[in-house]
């Protein structure tokens, strides 16, 4: 994906392309009261719908787990987390439009009784605004493409600070280095076979990490490319999928284990005769699109490079970036 018109004539390459810009100047502002509630709780529970909850939500809780946390975090969806307790949490609920209806459902379920629901938008004035404790506006501002970017760097940036300022830490240092590694991973070429052999899947299956990425990337491979798409979690990819995957599958694996690699290749690659890919910080034994190390931010690296190759495919399919013919922007909107 490059600053070509090709490209950038769509709304979703621009907004892509503005990411690493909102990265960088990424601050979190007049959050102490919420950040003192956190520690004081001890729980956080982080909920939305869609790209608003996957990534920033599961991004947040990996690394937060990987650093050893004493913090209890937890992400559901609005209807699911309605079943909860949540008493003792502080809820955040993230939502662009500020309207959607199992959000808003679950507030106005917890309002009244409950004293920490805050809330993140991208618009002021919103009905969560009007039932949170306090609500924070992403800078990014309102996205015109169906499929949300920047506001998904953005929000994930938000939670992972939150928690970092909630342990006396802050990301502030690293974000220039992740803004250089992820406008790289927006612009690299990919190998215009791996975007043929993707363009001409049955399925495009993501495999990685439980932490949004794999997930994030197997939803907008829906709304970008109009494409049948599979999450395989963790080592999901070596324990039975092979049973039902056919040789015109592409999988594409996120950070992998280097472990599961000779397996991967064993029961997909050779099992199958599907064609596999690995976006990493390193070489692997399969083709790879090879990005640069960021470290504990590594994964907004790695969405960016997914981004890349589904834009790619989209344009090579000839699609309409920003207009999806069934989605919608605001998914399932409260309408009261």
């Amino acid at each position: 994906m490059k600053h070509e018109e090709k490209y950038t004539q769509f709304s979703l390459v621009q907004e892509m392309l503005d990411t690493p810009a909102v990265l960088k100047d990424f601050s979190l502002d007049n959050a102490g009261e919420v950040i003192a509630a956190i520690q004081k709780a001890g729980k956080l529970f982080m909920t939305g719908e869609g790209s608003s909850r996957i990534f920033p939500a599961k991004n947040a809780i990996y690394t937060a787990m990987c650093q050893g946390t004493s913090l209890n975090l937890a992400t559901d969806g609005g209807r699911q987390a309605a079943e909860y307790d949540l008493s003792d949490y502080v809820v955040f609920g993230a939502s662009n439009s500020g309207s959607t209806k199992e959000v808003i459902t679950l507030f106005n379920q917890l309002k009244g009784r409950h004293k920490h629901l805050y809330g993140l938008t991208a618009r002021e004035n919103t009905k969560l605004a009007e039932m949170a404790r306090e609500t924070f506006v992403l800078k990014c501002g309102w996205e015109q493409a169906v499929a949300a970017t920047k506001s998904v760097a953005e929000q994930g940036l938000f939670y992972q600070e939150l928690l970092a300022q909630a342990n006396g830490n802050t990301l502030k240092g690293q974000l220039g280095g992740l803004t250089d590694a992820v406008e790289d991973a927006l612009t690299l070429d990919i190998d215009s076979e791996i975007t043929q052999a993707i363009a001409n899947a049955g399925i495009i299956h993501f495999a990685g990490r439980n932490d949004g990425v794999a997930e994030e990337l197997t939803l907008k491979t829906n709304e970008i490319t109009r494409k049948k798409s599979d999450y395989l979690e963790g080592t999901y990819a070596v324990h039975g999928i092979e049973e039902v995957m056919e040789s015109d599958d592409v999988v594409i694996i996120i950070d992998p284990f280097k472990g599961e690699l000779d397996k991967i290749r064993e029961t997909l690659a050779e099992g199958v005769g599907t064609k596999v890919y690995a976006i990493s910080d390193q070489e692997t034994i399969f083709p790879t699109i090879k990005v640069k190390d960021a470290g504990p931010l590594k994964n907004y690296v790695y969405l960016a490079a997914g981004w890349n190759i589904l834009v790619e495919v989209g344009v090579v399919l000839g699609i309409n970036l920003d207009k999806a013919e069934r989605a919608r922007k605001i998914g399932n909107e409260f309408v009261g």
